[in-house]
């Protein structure tokens, strides 16, 4: 036997799209919406599908060798319906700004010596 044993899965780099799930072998596994963007790692054992980010696991779900499932965290699920709360919530008012002076513009044709005849 060889010194290490070897490597048994799956793993595969891509980048969380916006709907939060990763596609593994025709099945969907959700992952926590907050990695949407980003890349993020999937491990695929026998048993388990694992997905991370910078190290730290954001979805592990046991793997389903069935085909054209969507296998979803209720947690990841709750996370996804609170983050479109929150975007279609709209922004409050913006503070009300400090008034900026406004200077007449005639005090300019003045300065040159311009005449309202000559600006036509």
């Amino acid at each position: 036997l060889p010194p290490v044993p070897p490597t048994i899965g799956w793993r595969h780099q891509v980048r969380l799209p916006r709907d939060h799930y990763v596609r593994l072998d025709g099945n969907d596994y959700s992952v926590d919406p907050a990695a949407v963007g980003r890349q993020v790692q999937v491990l695929a054992g026998l048993d388990t599908v694992t997905v991370t980010l910078a190290g730290r696991a954001v979805a592990e779900h046991d793997r389903c060798w069935a085909r054209h499932q969507s296998i979803t965290d209720p947690a990841h699920h709750a996370a996804a319906l609170a983050l479109a709360a929150r975007a279609r919530t709209p922004n409050p008012a913006p503070q009300q700004c400090e008034v900026v002076e406004q200077r007449d513009l005639g005090v300019y044709d003045a300065a040159f010596g311009i005449t309202g005849e000559e600006v036509a």
